[in-house]
């Protein structure tokens, strides 16, 4: 089976954004980004995403998603 990876917390690191700037930086929660980058979401909000992609200027949904086998 696959699952959908949220890469989130690598592009955070490769750019050395906290959690709480993004949120900031997005006017999302706090939450709502804690539970991207820990793979915690069940449903992706295409807003959430496409907010975060703006914010860290991805234009490539790749840089930030990922298609993987089931651990």
């Amino acid at each position: 089976m696959r699952i959908i990876k949220v890469k989130l917390k690598e592009r955070l690191n490769e750019r050395g954004i906290g959690q709480k700037q993004l949120a900031e930086m997005t006017n999302l929660t706090e939450r709502t980004i804690s539970e991207l980058v820990n793979n915690k979401t069940l449903r992706y909000p295409k807003n959430a995403i496409e907010t975060i992609a703006a914010a860290l200027n991805i234009s490539d949904m790749n840089e930030l998603l990922s298609l993987e086998e089931k651990e």
